[in-house]
């Protein structure tokens, strides 16, 4: 197995906003942008980016109504766009830590073939048995 070294809190929230981890981080930003919960952790950095403003707005001085419509909105908007750029901002992230533009995308898709490939084997075993 691999060294995956956890940053620090503090270090995490540099990542989160953009910034490059230490070499010795190198193989866990791998991981976090190529595991399984790859979606819901970029979701998690992206809440570190949303949050601070969407507070913001909700202490901006009118009704409740319209700061709690204006955080929803903000909230919605800034998550679909992150979401949608997602694949290409993990990309972004392995590149700065040294790997090679499409690394992460290879990850995901050979743990995704090697995964069909077991369901299909257990398929095969259980229902396609020779008689």
């Amino acid at each position: 197995m691999t060294d995956r070294r956890r940053p620090n809190p503090l270090r995490w929230l540099w990542y989160a906003i953009g910034g490059r981890l230490p070499e010795r981080h190198r193989t866990w930003v791998l991981h976090d942008v190529t595991a399984r919960t790859w979606l819901w952790r970029h979701a998690a950095r992206a809440a570190v980016l949303l949050l601070p403003l969407m507070l913001v707005w909700l202490l901006l001085p009118g009704p409740l109504t319209l700061r709690l419509s204006l955080v929803l909105m903000a909230g919605l908007v800034g998550f679909f766009y992150s979401l949608v750029y997602a694949e290409e901002s993990g990309e972004n992230r392995l590149r700065k830590h040294g790997y090679p533009y499409g690394t992460g995308r290879q990850v995901r898709r050979a743990a995704k073939d090697e995964a069909e490939r077991a369901v299909k084997e257990r398929y095969i075993a259980r229902y396609r048995q020779v008689e």
